[in-house]
């Protein structure tokens, strides 16, 4: 069971990146803030991390590279997933929720009503299994699109909004009515995914057999550092109201609680995965601003000093001053079409940039699965993403041992 849901692989990986590092689990284990046993099961397979955050501040620690961390990252997601679907280890990991109380004196109901009570009974108990294990994942369906989506939130940061039929981009580079955050395939080589004849957006009748409902879902980190010093935030405060730079992992809610925007670029962690045995292909992926202006007069802050030049990662590059801004291929990423299911996942990274507007800006991914077609709507947290030009913005830096944001040298 383990080799096929990837909980062995994830260990080993962990395992060798450890013994690589040449750090013993005790000084890992007190730099990553858990027990010395937690880290030995872990690297042994006996458990799986609930957050891949502690996953990545180990990888970061033995030094992985870029390709490391995105298959550490794909491994666990799979272990993560068998780990929500045994009993006793979501038991382990979880707290066991109460049963709702029986009345003293409740009426024996007939057969076929006992049958329908169970029923109930059923789903409700599965509900609150999906609630409890939902972890990166956040969907929400709907019949129609607005441009804001719905999707709600989650400690990962992550959204997949539904709606059905997808709406042609306005050319004027601001977005009508979102095409959705999920949606059905086309069945022919239509660039706008519908079948030849048909309506854009217009799904097909699915086959005898097949799935209804949209086959994959999108996990967002919307602030990846790629290295600590690429990272800038612009804030609307002076430095003694700002606090700490935040680790990566924490950067989400330090943006929600002091109203920061990216600054210059946003770097974007995407993790797609079927929910089934079915392959859904992944036939492209677009850019849709929602509103451009001028850029924000704000002060601009760095989240790391004294970084080196590193290797750039894989990835997808978006010019947000663009007319019409589009993904392309960068550092040796190979372009779309890919396929994924639920045992073989895929991870794109998205590195976004603007010198001259405030913009904001969702994706499109767009997927097909036998006769299903669709688009699936990107965004963060039920809101578009957020990128502002830096340019001669005030800049500060916290320098390590500082302890307070100082004036950048220019």
């Amino acid at each position: 069971m383990a080799e096929a849901d990837g909980t062995a692989e994830f260990a080993t990986l962990l395992r060798g990146l450890k013994e690589r590092s040449g750090l013993s689990y005790g000084v890992l284990a007190k730099r990553l803030h858990m027990s010395t046993s937690t880290l030995h099961r872990y690297c042994n397979g006996d458990a799986v991390p609930v957050d891949y955050a502690p996953v990545e501040r180990l990888a970061r620690l033995c030094k992985a590279g870029s390709e490391e961390l995105v298959e550490l990252h794909r491994l666990w997601v799979l272990a993560d997933a068998a780990r929500r679907t045994k009993p006793v280890a979501a038991a382990e990991e979880r707290p066991a929720v109460a049963p709702a109380p029986v009345p003293d004196a409740e009426p024996v109901p007939a057969p076929g009503k006992r049958r329908a009570r169970r029923t109930v009974l059923l789903a409700a108990a599965v509900a609150v299994v999906v609630a409890g294990g939902a972890g990166a994942f956040a969907v929400h369906l709907a019949g129609g699109g607005s441009g804001d989506g719905g999707g709600r939130k989650d400690g990962a940061g992550a959204t997949s909004s539904v709606t059905q039929g997808a709406r042609s981009a306005d050319p004027s580079g601001t977005a009508s009515p979102s095409p959705g955050h999920k949606h059905k395939p086309s069945a022919g080589p239509s660039r706008s995914g519908a079948p030849a004849g048909a309506a854009p957006g217009t799904p097909s009748a699915p086959a005898a057999g097949e799935g209804t409902g949209t086959p994959l879902t999108v996990a967002t980190t919307p602030y990846v550092y790629e290295d600590p010093c690429s990272q800038h935030f612009l804030i609307d405060r002076p430095p003694a109201e700002v606090p700490p730079p935040p680790l990566e992992q924490d950067a989400p809610n330090w943006v929600g609680a002091i109203g920061a925007v990216a600054s210059g670029e946003q770097f974007i962690k995407l993790t797609v995965q079927g929910t089934g045995s079915d392959t859904v292909v992944l036939q492209d992926l677009d850019v849709r601003v929602m509103k451009s202006g001028a850029p924000l007069a704000w002060n601009d802050y760095s989240m790391g000093v004294g970084c080196g030049g590193g290797v750039g990662t894989k990835s997808f590059g978006v010019d947000l001053d663009a007319p019409r801004p589009v993904s392309v291929p960068r550092n040796g990423q190979r372009d779309f079409p890919y396929k994924v299911s639920e045992s073989d996942p895929e991870v794109f990274y998205i590195k976004a940039n603007t010198k001259a507007h405030d913009v904001s800006w969702v994706l499109e991914l767009k997927w097909s699965s036998g006769t299903r077609h669709g688009v699936l709507k990107v965004d963060d947290q039920g809101r578009a993403f957020r990128t502002s030009a830096d340019v001669g913005r005030p800049g500060y830096d916290y320098p390590i041992g500082a302890g307070s944001w100082g004036e950048r040298a220019a």
